[in-house]
């Protein structure tokens, strides 16, 4: 293997593979280091740290690091009607999570509420390709070949 100079590493490296921190871009460093650790260790534990009676009804949505001014604080959405529950079992949340991570990482708990209605995906799927805006369209194509070959492929459009 050959030494390299590379211009966009600290130091000399072997030249192969880059390690996964150089390889992401900047603003996804910049991201990863605000959050740090303790968010995306919250996200992959949460149902381990409340339970899953609580896990069914809220879920971590960001961390604030302390400051000068303010603590630092994690922001929980929780189903509307199911804020009481969680309020009961806040000191609960906040010794587990700062027992997991090992240290107080987390002072506070903030609570924000949301509907408790799971927003449905709305799928586009367009069971009848050829609707009248596109016969139209394909109707004014002087092209017979042109014309045969779309009404086709609209019809292996239908199957899917």
């Amino acid at each position: 293997m050959k030494l390299k100079n590379n211009t966009k590493h600290r130091y000399k490296t072997i030249q192969g593979l880059r390690s996964f921190k150089n390889s992401l871009p900047n603003n996804v460093k910049k991201v990863i280091s605000k959050k740090g650790h303790i968010y995306t260790e919250t996200l992959e534990n949460w149902r381990y740290i409340v339970g899953d009676k609580l896990f069914k009804i809220c879920f971590p949505k960001s961390f604030k690091h302390s400051n000068r001014l303010s603590s630092s604080y994690l922001s929980i959405m929780v189903k509307r009607g199911y804020e009481v529950d969680l309020e009961y079992s806040k000191k609960i949340i906040l010794d587990k999570l700062n027992s997991y991570l090992g240290y107080n990482a987390v002072e506070k708990l903030k609570f924000i509420s949301f509907d408790g209605e799971e927003p449905q995906k709305k799928e586009k799927i367009n069971k009848n390709a050829t609707n009248s805006k596109y016969k139209e369209k394909i109707s004014k194509i002087k092209n017979d070949k042109i014309k045969k070959s779309l009404i086709e492929m609209s019809k292996f459009f239908k199957k899917k």
